[in-house]
């Protein structure tokens, strides 16, 4: 699965929800294209045009796709760009073909750069209204998604759209508890940083979004990625880089220290804590100092990381320091970089303890975010090459020590990985054999299987799935239910049936030093080993549960261009269980359970109030309206808290109520304290998942208490391995 922008992108449009049109507004500097970018374009174009299972030419039909794809990736909700404009971008509708194929990218790039001067000209709008405030009396609403709306035609229109944009703004800050002139303060910051970061914005930036917009009109799951987003997307599978050991986030624009991860180089010099700003990074013992206050946070990470055993020093501002003013002196810490294992994105387990009647149910719970693996370790042949299946396995080791009475395997957001780690991972539980049947681009089939010799696991089994869990996720949980070997529990899963392989642009054209960046590109088709493909429909729970993410808005048939569903033959392989004759039992206990949990009640009532908002598709901007939401939330966060049943309705009753602010806004005490607070919250559906599989275990015990909750009791930790927060930068 695929981000659907770069971070960058993200990040300005979080922050820049509150703008229209001043002609008086400066314009960013104008990128341009470098020779290196017209060269990736072009060799993507051949690549894409001979070995892409789609096998789609390059042409005016598809230059028209690009062209859609490329407005909606830079102005997804129509609120930066006017009718006006897209009259005169539509002269590149058929063009854009030309524009790879003849490496000329300036027509791309003039688009991205009117989009950069249209969101200039709405941050300085937004920046404009904060003076006078506003007026939360009357009944304003606000769209939710305004992707269906038309246009803008005129500046007014415009201004309106952005007007109210800023008005929620100052309102979720002013029920939050915070006065009119803190408010103005921190919407003016917010708006003078997303100017900041829209002028920090690259070539490679315009360029690799455009590039997707070409990649995404293919075929969902085909993505361009430049340099730096190839060697995040290594460090994803292999779980490790070389640097400091510190996980960083941009604070007022300078780099700060988030936190430190366990026995990296950081900890261990016993001279960085979380609060830190970096200042400045030097290479080697006596190498100039590099001010980084202002730079993109890429920009600095790739400044931190770098060989192993290399030296890199950083000029801190102390967090106490802070406040002091610029009399104190800043201190140079000196650190070799080192090897980071990034725990927190690997497997872990837990048991839970589950009381029946008078009997106790011991279910370990194996959460798995993603299908990782070291290809490069294993090529070398590396023994201890880090892999998911490996990691799994281990675990698997020590809960039965454990004595666990059944397995529970959370996958819930996991969006995939490597699919040798599928394979093998079905291996721990059902041995030798077939486990997903892959169709070439010329028709070829051929059977993966797994050559386990035995199951590291026989006993029982279930899978937790949410719409989140894509593609080796769904090879999973489908061969583990073709099998019969065990319970699919939750949500239907995200309907990714196809297979990538990533091709490095630079090693194809002989590059000595990264330039062109890799293209993952979609070769192959997936199909169950009864025959049927996850693609589109994905995989059905045996026990459905609340799904708590719209199907309308995520998945595989949110695509317009999604692969459609098919069949074939079946692969040779024999059942080894049969779960389904169980399902209805369990079913009958499950919904007797839920029917008492006022957890669980109170979850569907959640999304049935999402869903209502998401239908009606607009917000109130009365503030009488607003609060009364909000003192209903409240409530809400409290009872989730374990503060009972009624919470106090006022603003920070709950260390999870909306506070208005951004991330990088917060104070870092106050990020990692509601951080906490959320870990702390009871999960509902793992809790009535752990419980199925406590039902399971009695029914073929013979046996039919009723599971009483699986957390009534703390769980024992067995393992766990745990890694940086995602989304923020580790070095």
């Amino acid at each position: 699965m695929k981000k659907q922008l770069l971070w960058v992108l993200l990040a300005l449009s979080a922050a820049a929800q509150a703008q229209a049109p001043n002609a008086a507004a400066s314009c960013p500097p104008a990128l341009k294209p470098v020779v290196e970018q017209a060269k990736a374009a072009h060799l993507t174009a051949e690549l894409l045009t001979r070995f892409h299972y789609e096998k789609i030419p390059l042409d005016d039909a598809l230059s028209s796709r690009i062209y859609d794809r490329y407005l909606k990736a830079l102005d997804p909700e129509k609120l930066y760009f006017l009718q006006g404009d897209i009259d005169r971008l539509a002269a590149n509708r058929n063009t854009l073909d030309d524009a790879i194929l003849t490496e000329d990218l300036r027509a791309p790039f003039d688009m991205f750069n009117l989009y950069g001067c249209r969101v200039a000209e709405q941050l300085a709008y937004s920046r404009g209204l904060l003076p006078t405030g506003f007026d939360f009396q009357s009944n304003e609403t606000l769209p939710i998604d305004r992707k269906s709306q038309p246009w803008a035609t005129t500046e007014a229109q415009l201004r309106d759209n952005w007007r109210k944009r800023v008005k929620n703004d100052w309102l979720r800050l002013k029920l939050a508890g915070q006065k009119d002139e803190a408010i103005a303060k921190v919407l003016d910051k917010r708006y003078e940083s997303a100017l900041r970061r829209l002028g920090n914005l690259k070539g490679i930036d315009a360029f690799t979004v455009f590039m997707n917009a070409y990649t995404e009109a293919i075929e969902p799951h085909t993505t361009y990625l430049g340099p730096r987003a190839a060697e995040a997307f290594e460090i994803s599978m292999r779980l490790s880089l070389v640097g400091i050991g510190a996980v960083l986030m941009d604070i007022d624009g300078y780099p700060t220290i988030r936190e430190l991860v366990a026995g990296g180089p950081a900890t261990l010099s016993g001279q960085l804590a979380p609060g830190d700003r970096i200042v400045g990074v030097s290479q080697g013992a006596a190498g100039p100092m590099t001010d980084v206050v202002g730079f993109p946070l890429d920009d600095t990470v790739a400044l931190i990381r770098g060989a192993a055993d290399s030296i890199v020093r950083l000029e801190i501002l102390p967090a106490g320091n802070a406040l002091n003013g610029p009399d104190l002196p800043n201190k140079v810490v000196t650190l070799n970089r080192k090897t980071i294992t990034m725990q927190d994105q690997a497997a872990k387990a837990k048991i839970f303890s589950v009381t029946e009647a008078s009997a106790q149910r011991r279910i370990g719970v194996i959460t798995l975010p993603s299908f990782y693996q070291d290809a490069e370790a294993r090529a070398k042949g590396d023994k201890n090459y880090r892999s998911a299946s490996r990691d799994v396995a281990r675990l698997l080791t020590d809960m039965k020590a454990q004595k666990v009475d059944s397995v529970l395997v959370d996958l819930r957001a996991n969006g995939g990985g490597s699919l040798q780690e599928a394979i093998d991972l079905t291996g721990l539980f059902v041995g030798k054999g077939p486990v997903v049947q892959v169709r070439n681009a010329d028709g070829t089939v051929r059977v993966e299987s797994s050559d386990s010799p035995a199951p590291a696991w026989d006993g029982p089994l279930g899978v937790l799935i949410n719409r989140g869990s894509a593609s080796a996720s769904e090879i999973f949980a489908a061969a583990i239910q073709d099998y019969g070997r065990g319970l699919v529990i939750g949500d239907a899963s995200f309907g990714k049936g196809t297979v990538q392989t990533v091709a490095s642009l630079d090693k194809i054209a002989k590059n000595e030093k990264p330039a062109f960046g890799d293209l993952k590109m979609t070769i192959a088709q997936f199909f169950r080993v009864n025959g049927g493909t996850t693609q589109l429909r994905g995989v059905t729970p045996d026990i459905r549960l609340p799904g708590t993410i719209d199907a309308a808005d995520f998945g595989e048939s949110t695509f317009d261009n999604a692969l459609p569903w098919t069949q074939i033959k079946a692969a040779d392989y024999a059942p080894v269980g049969n779960v389904r004759g169980e399902v209805s039992a369990l079913l009958k206990q499950h919904e007797s359970r839920v029917a008492a949990d006022k957890d669980y009640q109170g979850l569907l009532s959640d999304i049935a109030r999402a869903q209502g908002l998401r239908k009606s598709n607009v917000i109130s901007l009365n503030e009488v309206a607003r609060r009364q939401e909000r003192e209903w939330q409240e409530k809400r966060l409290a009872r989730l808290e374990g503060a009972g049943a009624t919470g106090s309705g006022q603003p920070g009753a709950s260390a999870l109520a909306d506070d208005g602010l951004q991330a990088n806004e917060r104070a870092l005490g106050k990020s990692l304290a509601a951080e906490k607070s959320q870990k702390a919250v009871k999960d509902v559906l793992l809790n009535e998942a752990v419980s199925i599989m406590a039902d399971e275990v009695a029914l073929k015990r013979g046996q039919s208490q009723l599971a009483k909750g699986a957390l009534a009791a703390s769980p024992v930790v067995v393992m766990e391995l745990p890694a940086p927060v995602p989304g923020l930068r580790a070095q």
